[in-house]
């Protein structure tokens, strides 16, 4: 009788939010650890001495080889944000840096229409490449979360804050302009539209009451020629760790540089027509699955991607997978392990290091199994019939209902 019960209580404590969440924290912790130094640090290095500079005046996005090497690509919004990390003394600062990053995906996750146990699944999905964006001290987890918060909050009816969330990731890093998709399941389009208008002008103006407002003002400035001087620096065919993208892995495979507006196009195109082709139809399933192409394409389709930007990818996929109706087809297994393994896994020592080094890294193959699933959530959004319901893992004792 013993055994009957083992399954039910290995379901109850996966679907324990505060384990995941314990478990994140600690990954965020030992990672910072095991990572910090100058080369390792480098990252947060960059993110907090914005602060420093925009405090003294000085140019946000030139390099300042006697703190750390590359440049600043983030918005002066950011000079805000990374404040309160930068002002503490010591290693408390990236530490906490890393752990509020690892949180507020986590917390954004949990806002889902879905069940505990689906949610904690989506996290433990997602936790390899949340690793490794950890180890870069990157922001691309908090990118995810503004992206699914601003979903969440469309979804409720709350379109006004909903703006808030895309203006802010505009803002930071400007993947969050692809949330303005989301204006087509809004219930409230004006104030969606108004919340676009007032958050961008004070997003835009908040860093002014900081620091100078014609040195934030020539900080935009700055901010665009930096933008696209890394364009031009992601396009470079010898560094593999940038333009993980499906215009990257193009270029690396063909051998030499495309033009990559037609392949950019043609994403916009099915990325568009499925979006409008799904918005009206009934059920979460539907809503979901334009949350999980939007976390893809934004990806996919930009030449800033590196490696460590890939956690916003396994979200959607995570998504597109759990959210599936029940039982899952042949198809949708094969290509979920595909990703897994080929697209999160390489990188461990599960992985062919021959393969991993002879074909994975010099031709971005990371972008392949990602491009593999956006293609399935592209074709189950134009469906006719595009699957609608649900179906729910059951928890002990009772049926999972979407919770917070």
């Amino acid at each position: 009788m013993a055994n009957i019960g083992q399954p039910n209580l290995f379901i109850k404590l996966l679907s324990n939010k505060y384990i995941i969440l314990s478990a994140w924290i600690f990954i965020a912790v030992l990672y910072t650890f095991k990572n910090l130094g100058y080369g390792s640090i480098n990252n947060y290095l960059i993110f907090k001495y914005t602060y420093f500079n925009a405090s003294m005046r000085q140019n946000l996005y030139a390099q300042y080889p006697q703190y750390y090497f590359d440049s600043n690509h983030y918005g002066p919004i950011f000079c805000v944000i990374i404040a309160p990390f930068a002002v503490i003394k010591g290693q408390l600062g990236v530490y906490l840096w890393q752990v509020c990053n690892a949180v507020f995906l986590f917390l954004a996750i949990r806002q889902l229409p879905l069940s505990n146990l689906q949610k904690n699944i989506i996290c433990i999905i997602c936790t390899q490449e949340l690793i490794f964006s950890l180890k870069e001290y990157q922001t691309n987890g908090a990118i995810a979360g503004l992206l699914i918060i601003t979903w969440v909050l469309v979804d409720k009816k709350k379109d006004f804050w909903a703006a808030l969330f895309i203006m802010l990731g505009l803002f930071i890093k400007l993947y969050g302009v692809i949330g303005i998709v989301f204006f087509l399941l809004s219930k409230q389009k004006k104030q969606f539209v108004l919340g676009l208008a007032v958050w961008a002008a004070v997003l835009f103006v908040l860093p002014m009451v900081f620091f100078s407002p014609q040195f934030i003002a020539h900080s935009y400035l700055d901010w665009y020629h930096s933008l696209v001087s890394k364009n031009v620096e992601n396009l470079a065919m010898n560094n593999p760790n940038q333009d993980i993208s499906v215009m990257g892995m193009m270029r690396r495979i063909i051998g030499h540089p495309i033009n990559i507006l037609p392949v950019l196009l043609a994403g916009l195109a099915l990325f568009g027509l499925s979006s409008l082709k799904n918005y009206m139809a009934e059920g979460i399933r539907p809503r979901l699955l334009m949350l999980s192409s939007c976390l893809l394409f934004v990806v996919l389709f930009s030449t800033g991607s590196e490696q460590c930007t890939y956690i916003i990818a396994f979200v959607g996929i995570a998504i597109w997978f759990i959210s599936a109706p029940r039982p899952f087809t042949k198809g949708q297994i094969a290509l979920f392990v595909f990703a897994i393994y080929v697209g999160s896994l390489f990188r461990t020592d599960i992985f062919p290091a021959y393969i991993k080094s002879n074909f994975m890294l010099p031709y971005a193959l990371k972008a392949l199994p990602c491009l593999l699933v956006w293609l399935a959530v592209i074709t189950e959004m134009l469906a006719k019939k595009p699957a609608h319901q649900i179906i729910r893992v059951t928890e002990p004792a009772q049926t999972i209902a979407p919770t917070n």
